[in-house]
């Protein structure tokens, strides 16, 4: 079975959501696998999973370095993070992976912190993980890595890669990376040897958001990346948090925004703690426990693939663009409930037609 879903989900063109649809279509991964053929009829490009011995050699290599992988369906799997529509199918982990259903915070910000910024970060965190929550953050200088930092000093951390797992990145924080896979959590979606591009970073910051209850701004300036993962969790109804800045300081422009915004001012651990839920404010528009069930589509449809295209997908189509855009406004746009567009999504995914974006965004594929 691992090898079977670890395939599905290094095939191309099928990314979270039309994973977990396949699963549930079809029941279990290798029937999945078996549909692809008959799938890959509706498809410009056919669907070409990866052979069983190169998912053995991942699963070697992963385990070399002393670590697994965790599926969705694996009682190890983040909670918090499965509530995402999106949420990555596999995840490779090095270090304590019961770590990653703790309640957990995100501490997050600028490459180019100040020194204060950085300070601020690391003793925060400190105080955080001395509290009994665990720091997630995205392993990048500045802020990130004074999170890491603090956190091991009394407890836990959790670091996100935007690569593979054996890519450290930045190469600088190879050592920290061994400290935290010793000490706490090192977790990727990417397979081992993937070099970080930019389109693997908003990838990345929707798992920093999505393993947290909340997320700790510390320094981000307008347009920034870290702005970028505050989105996201507003998005999976998670509390976003900022400590405010010089307003002479144009790397605190974005996180005094956030403040403007609602985000709660933050300038202590208890300034979180007392704001921080025990659970999301509310799940995400496409339920997870609604995604392509056998009753939706009929046993006949779960037998022989695709069935019959859902109605609506002309309409859906001709709202969505090549450029991003978001799935609520899609919703809004059209005349179909969350879950039968979440179904005609997937399916247009499936031909093809449409790619399905982290924080809920959708484009026309350029080749549909």
């Amino acid at each position: 079975m691992t090898l079977a879903r670890l395939r599905l989900a290094r095939t191309d063109g099928i990314g979270p959501l039309t994973f977990r649809r396949l699963l549930a279509r079809h029941g279990d991964p290798e029937a999945a696998l078996a549909a692809l053929p008959a799938l890959s009829a509706k498809r410009a490009t056919a669907y070409a999973p990866p052979a069983e011995a190169a998912a053995r050699r991942e699963v070697a290599a992963l385990a070399k370095l002393g670590g697994r992988f965790v599926f969705l369906d694996d009682p190890l799997y983040p909670p918090l993070l499965a509530l995402l529509a999106d949420a990555p199918p596999a995840l490779a982990v090095v270090g304590d992976a019961s770590l990653l259903a703790a309640p957990a915070v995100a501490v997050v910000g600028a490459r180019n912190a100040s020194s204060a910024g950085r300070r601020v970060a690391e003793e925060l965190s400190a105080a955080l993980a001395g509290k009994g929550l665990t720091v997630v953050s995205g392993l990048a200088r500045g802020i990130d890595t004074a999170a890491h930092e603090g956190a091991l000093r009394t407890g836990g951390t959790i670091a996100v890669l935007p690569g593979g797992l054996d890519v450290p990145y930045p190469q600088e924080n190879a050592e920290l990376v061994a400290r935290i896979a010793e000490h706490g959590a090192v977790v990727a979606e990417s397979p081992l040897g993937t070099a970080p591009q930019n389109r693997h970073f908003p990838k990345r910051n929707r798992i920093v958001a999505g393993l947290s209850l909340g997320v700790v701004v510390v320094e981000a300036a307008h347009r920034s990346g870290t702005l970028i993962t505050a989105r996201m969790a507003l998005e999976q109804g998670r509390e976003v948090f900022a400590v405010p800045g010089s307003p002479l300081d144009p790397r605190c422009r974005g996180s005094n925004d956030l403040i403007r915004q609602g985000a709660h001012l933050t300038e202590s651990a208890d300034d979180v703690l007392d704001h921080l839920p025990e659970a999301p404010r509310a799940g995400p528009l496409f339920d997870p426990a609604r995604m392509g069930s056998a009753e939706a589509h009929g046993a006949a449809e779960a037998a022989d693939g695709l069935g019959a295209p859902p109605e609506g997908s002309d309409e859906v189509i001709e709202l969505i663009g090549l450029s991003p855009v978001s799935v609520d406004e899609v919703l809004r746009r059209c005349h179909l409930t969350a879950p039968e567009l979440q179904a005609v999504l997937t399916d247009l995914e499936l031909e093809g037609r449409v790619e399905l974006l982290p924080g809920h965004r959708v484009m026309r594929s350029p080749n549909g």
